[in-house]
């Protein structure tokens, strides 16, 4: 058994990766799809196509707007209908562009075969100015605009590259499916992204129940010949694939309240992102798609897809036979961190990994009782953290010592719920608390910032 793990908190549920023998199946394309400027942190893009355009596959149809920020591609081939608001899977307004679909026509200078293309071009900021064209993002639930994670300010240097293979959240198995069916392509993304960050070693750590996953990509290591990559196997332990708590597992290293992975010398991207970067670099291809897992035990066809970004979560239900009876919810992401879906209209992101189905007796809540100060929940919590204290804060409102106490370095895993015996909603009480600690902290750097320009 593997020994590679962080050092504080996680919690060991049920993987339940009842899906893993589903291969990689591409996905009908819609009659419509919707493509959301807000679909990565930062900025929101700005459509540089108007109604009535037509438009391909791959081909740009919003600009950055801003320095965080990302290009969003055409997923597929058609007319621009329209550019207005429409609710995301939340129920809340997003501005879209929605394009008819009318064929699957590409983009001129995108390589679609299949030839693997290992040979690596050796201008760095030639390769993260195709990153940034292609708009990728993390593909590991951040969404983070990948040219700027491998930009790091002066005086940063990145020491090694991790590329998160855990996917220790339970019932996904989009990433083991790309490692074992892509993981040359894995490889090659990896092997860019060493370079890029000053061909520094790269670890690529995949958690123990994935041994078929763990000899492939070994195997593919040799055959490619790249020196400084490895496979590390992980303990089986949620949050494994958790940024903070990689490095810590492979680099002994923790990251400080605050501070950015590149501050300990860790860049981590996920597998989905290495491939992202491969089609990117490799074949001119912009992120137009990704593999979803679709899975529940109430589901009858479970399913590892690949969807094109903008398709209605709706069409890829119906597409399997559509919703049974017995499902209550349908969470986007998995069981611990996932998001209830609320509108099923919505349509799939770049960052859309998962979809499950759950029954009314799984997402049943037990009813809550009092806390008993058995600091179970800070025994689990993977950051540190009291969130029985952080509960007490978030109930009396108080901003100041919520701040004081690091609520803003909450990733919101989900354990201090999941150990909770008290079934206190710890996770949505605290979350809460966190997004307004953060708006407090944006106010204040904003003011001081007023302030100082004041000054000039």
């Amino acid at each position: 058994m593997s020994k590679h793990t962080f050092s504080i908190g996680g919690v060991h549920p049920h993987d339940s990766k009842i899906s893993r023998d589903c291969s990689i199946q591409p996905l009908p394309l819609p009659p419509t799809v919707y493509l959301s400027l807000s679909q990565h942190i930062g900025a929101p893009s700005k459509p540089i196509v108007e109604v009535g355009d037509k438009v391909k596959v791959g081909q740009p149809v919003a600009e950055p707007g801003g320095f965080v920020s990302a290009f969003i591609h055409s997923s597929v081939s058609g007319t621009v209908k329209s550019i207005g608001s429409r609710k995301d899977l939340a129920g809340n307004p997003q501005m879209c562009i929605e394009i008819a679909v009318e064929g699957d026509e590409w983009a001129e200078g995108i390589d679609t075969t299949d030839t693997l293309i290992t040979a690596i071009p050796e201008d760095n900021k030639a390769i993260i100015e195709k990153i940034r064209l292609g708009g990728v993002v993390g593909l590991g639930g951040a969404t983070f605009p990948t040219h700027v994670k491998l930009s790091p300010p002066p005086g940063s240097k990145c020491e090694r590259v991790i590329i998160n293979g855990c996917e220790c959240e339970p019932y996904l198995t989009s990433d083991f499916r790309v490692l074992l069916e892509k993981g040359e392509q894995v490889v090659v993304g990896a092997a860019i992204l060493a370079q890029v960050m000053g061909n520094v070693p790269c670890t690529i750590a995949i958690e123990e129940n994935k041994p078929e996953a763990i000899a492939h990509i070994k195997e593919v290591i040799v055959k490619l010949g790249y020196k400084g990559i490895e496979v590390m196997p992980m303990k089986m332990r949620y949050p494994q694939g958790g940024e903070k708590q990689l490095i810590d597992a492979v680099m002994h290293r923790q990251v400080g309240s605050g501070a950015l992975p590149i501050s300990e010398g860790a860049v981590v991207q996920n597998v989905g992102t290495a491939i992202a970067v491969y089609d990117a670099v490799q074949k001119n291809k912009p992120l137009i798609d990704n593999t979803v897992t679709i899975t529940g035990e109430c589901f009858p066809r479970q399913a590892n897809l690949l969807v094109r970004v903008g398709t209605p979560l709706q069409y890829i239900l119906d597409y399997l036979g559509g919703i049974p009876e017995e499902a209550a919810k349908v969470i986007s992401g998995g069981p611990m961190m996932g998001k209830a879906v609320s509108n099923l209209e919505a349509a799939t992101l770049k960052g859309t990994g998962a979809l499950l189905l759950l029954t009314e007796k799984q997402t049943l809540r037990a009813p809550e009782s009092n806390c008993i100060r058995c600091g179970k929940c800070a025994d689990a919590c993977p950051m540190g953290l009291e969130p029985f204290r952080l509960n007490r804060l978030a109930k009396a409102n108080d901003l100041e010592e919520l701040e004081n106490n690091s609520v803003q370095d909450c990733i919101e895993c989900g354990c201090c719920l999941y150990s909770c015996p008290a079934h206190i909603q710890l996770l949505d009480n605290i979350r809460l608390a966190k997004a307004a600690v953060l708006g407090a902290i944006r106010a204040r750097a904003a003011a001081a910032k007023a302030a100082q320009d004041a000054k000039k």
